[in-house]
């Protein structure tokens, strides 16, 4: 169920910052997506993912970079952004006889902490330090993707480094996607941050909020024409990493785990094919 929601996350995010961009027909982009996504996978399995995703990491983070750069430039640096983001306020708070709260559009006043109050905080510091914690530990340590890249390690001082690379790449997030965010509401707080149904509907095309269209949103607006080429790049490649991530493990878990069931005397060749 989990490689599932993965699956259709990925998809509906890519198709749709597509759209943003070229003003793509979704299904048509989507249908492109998994195509090419499929193919490369199928014909090259494991190794032709292992050997994109390393070249797709360093667009990922180079595109990522630049976006960030430019995205504080547009607010006068980290000073300017955490002073402006709580005023990024919608103008449009009420539709006929309805207001929406002031916790639904208001910053939250611990916005830039990470261990917040155990009471009032959306994530306590208690629960961030025993329960998300505990989580990624389990996700890292017993997710197939993940697992399947260290089975496939040359060696154990391969294998090791690897992890201890990822381990230092999960720090950027905070810095290339979570700030780059929080500049976008700035930039544009009456998409982003909308919290009346019709204008949602009107920016994103969902009822309940926009925050999915802030990093779309902000590429399109602050990176040159260039740089929005190579943000797209970027897009594409977190995209199909993913993608073929999830078929090459979603396969070998059915070929291993049901195919075999099925017919235990199978040989080698027969599961390369069905797995591919």
């Amino acid at each position: 169920m989990l490689t599932l929601y993965l699956f259709q996350l990925e998809i509906s995010y890519g198709a749709m910052f597509l759209k943003m961009i070229w003003n793509l027909n979704i299904y048509q982009t989507t249908l492109v997506l998994l195509t090419v996504s499929g193919m490369y996978t199928i014909t090259g399995g494991l190794t032709a993912v292992v050997y994109t995703e390393v070249l797709h990491a360093a667009v990922m983070i180079l595109g990522s970079v630049l976006l960030m750069s430019f995205a504080f430039s547009e607010v006068g640096g980290y000073e300017g952004m955490a002073r402006k983001y709580f005023h990024a306020i919608p103008s449009v708070i009420s539709e006929g006889n309805w207001t929406a709260k002031p916790e639904c559009y208001m910053p939250r006043q611990d916005a830039l902490h990470i261990f917040r109050d155990p009471i009032s905080g959306d994530i306590p510091w208690p629960g961030l330090i025993f329960g998300t914690t505990t989580i990624s530990l389990f996700y890292g340590c017993a997710d197939q993707i993940f697992i399947q890249r260290c089975l496939a390690g040359k060696n154990m001082f391969h294998i090791k480094s690897g992890c201890i690379l990822c381990g230092y790449l999960k720090l950027l997030p905070m810095f290339l996607m979570v700030v780059p965010g929080m500049i976008s509401r700035i930039l544009f707080p009456d998409q982003v941050a909308c919290v009346v149904p019709s204008e949602c509907l009107k920016y994103c095309g969902s009822r309940s909020n926009c925050k999915s269209i802030a990093y779309p949103k902000l590429v399109i607006a602050v990176l040159p024409n260039g740089f929005q080429g190579l943000m797209l790049t970027t897009m594409c490649a977190a995209l199909m990493s993913s993608l073929t991530s999830i078929f090459n493990s979603s396969s070998a878990m059915f070929t291993m785990n049901i195919y075999t069931l099925m017919r235990p005397m199978a040989t080698e060749k027969e599961l390369l094919v069905t797995g591919r």
